[in-house]
């Protein structure tokens, strides 16, 4: 690897640790609005019934008599999001370079305007919520994310609006799907479906945090362009004409 190649892997690097301390550290810029966001929990909660959407809480009860399918789902929510779109963004910048510019350019624009709303709309997720009926699995079989609101410094746990986590599972599934053929270019789909069903599960996020992601990244498609084709230099060839010119001449 040459020089040039050097650098350009190093300052994508650091793009990309920018991306996702911006993740971590947007989160803490708007934290402390616990009322606030207490109050739009129990906005959003009805909001759905209305819409007649799910209730998380029915999910949730029909697994938690299956302890071993809820540190499962625990263990996807810890250890999967960011190193799966770490582990995304890699493979990309190695072997398709015009889809990581994409994939990349889409998911910082995704999680500023997620930051924004963060800002604007702070969110209590369903297990902060005691009349919705759901407990916090990764406190009660663990592994645990969070600790208590109180004192967690790490993390603003009022930023369930939109779930970041679905928004990066589907990104990271659709430049998968645009650099794999055929049938199997669909399996990656189930990485954003079981990312839905945990966050879900784990009473971290609501069916709306889903949709609103989901609406954001058509927006974000709509301002990020899709990576065209390679277009490959044609070959140079000598003029037909001037070539043949002498023979012609000759030949008069």
């Amino acid at each position: 690897m040459n020089g040039v190649a050097v650098r350009r892997a190093l300052r994508e690097l650091a793009l990309v640790a920018a991306l996702f301390l911006a993740y971590k550290m947007g989160r803490l810029l708007v934290d402390g609005h616990v009322t606030e966001a207490m109050n739009n929990a129990s906005a959003v909660w009805h909001f759905e019934r209305v819409l007649h959407l799910p209730s998380e809480a029915g999910l949730q009860t029909s697994l938690l008599s299956h302890e071993w399918w809820v540190r499962a789902a625990n263990c996807f929510y810890a250890y999967v999001h960011f190193p799966a779109t770490a582990l995304a963004l890699i493979w990309m910048y190695l072997r398709k370079p015009e889809t990581y510019l994409w994939m990349r350019r889409t998911l910082a624009t995704l999680t500023a305007f997620a930051l924004v709303i963060h800002a604007v709309f702070p969110l209590a997720p369903p297990r902060m919520l005691t009349s919705a009926g759901l407990v916090d699995t990764g406190r009660l079989f663990g592994p645990s994310v969070y600790g208590s609101p109180d004192t967690d410094t790490l993390s603003n746990q009022y930023a369930a609006m939109p779930s970041l986590h679905v928004g990066w599972a589907v990104v990271v599934a659709l430049a998968l799907m645009a650099t794999t053929t055929g049938w199997k270019r669909w399996l990656w789909t189930a990485h954003p479906a079981i990312t839905l069903i945990v966050v879900v599960v784990t009473g971290n996020h609501y069916w709306l945090d889903a949709i609103a992601v989901l609406g954001m990244i058509g927006i974000v498609g709509a301002l990020v362009p899709r990576p065209g084709p390679v277009v490959i230099p044609a070959q140079r060839a000598m003029p037909v004409t001037a070539a043949r010119t002498p023979d012609l001449q000759q030949r008069k």
